[in-house]
């Protein structure tokens, strides 16, 4: 019997060191159940054999909700006067990151909106507080800085980067990033990874101007940046933001945007995202899991906070304690067969090139 055409594309992408774009864009425009149903399998055994079974978590602390940028699709932006800001203290910090530890999970993710007032050096202090007194990761995502800064944390101890390119597409992302550059951002990426950070990217789906090709490019950039985490989220549109009545990104394309990163980058990391948890019917990371992902996210801001980091609406488990996190992510790998990985979980692509 002759191999379906989606067959046939998944084993050509598969083997490809650059996949087609077209292939890609083929995949992204899968509308039959069977289809996507083929894609999902073979992304979830290209996981399986990849990175294994374990579901890895990292401890979110979102400190700051302070933002020095306008993008269009947040929340958090600066034009956004109706929001309660706030900033943690190292302290505050510091006390999130114990709890994250005591829940056995060892990578705490520090993440704020872009600050032009952040002190460098208070969050080199505060990392090499951390590093020498928790055998964690530190992960870092606080948008775009200076190459100083960048190096003066890795020094500090910090281990990895989270900085979402959000469209690879230079029209779209000027389009969604008033009084930004594409240019810089792609200049943060490639420092991040020349100061020797484990780097993490990703999109979001449903821009407005995003199309099935804009998203292909998407991944043939996490291809070509050979990342080592990637973020995939939907657009949730935000009623303090000029795109408020804009029309939310779908889980379904969300999901077959993981997929297919999955078959591409083989063993990075992919987080089922909170994003992708907050809309459709039920728990979407359940879904992202399913066809890829291997990380889960749980929050560990102190709830007074938690409503105040309102990138989107909707977001879940902010009147939840980070204590009820656990036995959630644990019932929730449980359902699929899987199990809570509470390792440092370090990149499975510096593992395999030799390097720590």
């Amino acid at each position: 019997m002759s191999m379906s055409k989606v067959s046939e594309v998944l084993q050509r992408i598969c083997k490809a060191k650059i996949p087609d774009r077209g292939d890609l864009r083929f995949l992204l425009s899968l509308t039959g159940e069977a289809d996507k149903q083929e894609l999902f399998d073979f992304a979830d055994g290209i996981r399986k054999q990849y990175v294994g079974d374990g579901i890895l978590l990292r401890g979110i602390v979102e400190f700051a909700n302070y933002c020095n940028n306008g993008c269009l699709y947040c929340g958090l932006n600066k034009n956004n006067k109706s929001i309660a800001r706030y900033r943690m203290s190292a302290q505050q910090i510091y006390d999130c990151i114990s709890d994250i530890y005591a829940d056995g999970i060892r990578t705490v993710v520090l993440q704020a909106g872009e600050q032009d007032d952040l002190d460098p050096v208070w969050l080199k202090d505060l990392i090499e507080r951390v590093k020498g007194d928790f055998d964690m990761a530190v992960t870092l995502s606080i948008g775009e800085c200076d190459r100083k800064d960048y190096e003066l944390w890795k020094a500090a101890g910090a281990d990895r980067y989270l900085l979402k390119i959000e469209s690879s597409n230079k029209a779209v992302y000027d389009s969604m990033h008033p009084e930004m550059s594409f240019d810089n951002r792609v200049r943060c990426l490639r420092d991040l990874k020349e100061t020797g950070y484990q780097t993490g990217s990703g999109c979001i789906i449903g821009l407005k101007g995003q199309t099935t090709d804009t998203l292909a490019g998407d991944i043939l950039f996490f291809v070509e940046h050979d990342l080592d985490m990637i973020g995939i989220g939907p657009f949730i549109p935000h009623q303090a933001t000029s795109l408020r009545a804009e029309k939310q990104g779908s889980l379904e394309m969300v999901l077959k945007a993981t997929a297919i990163t999955r078959i591409v980058t083989k063993n990075t990391h992919l987080p089922a995202t909170t994003a992708t948890g907050s809309i459709g019917e039920g728990d979407g990371r359940l879904e992202a899991l399913k066809v890829g992902a291997n990380v889960l996210m749980p929050n560990y801001t102190p709830l007074k906070y938690k409503k105040l980091y309102e990138i989107y609406p909707g977001k879940r488990c902010v009147t939840e304690p980070a204590s009820a996190c656990a036995g959630c992510m644990e019932n929730m790998a449980a359902s699929l067969g899987r199990n809570i990985d509470y390792s440092i979980g370090h990149s499975f692509k510096r593992k395999a090139k030799g390097e720590s």
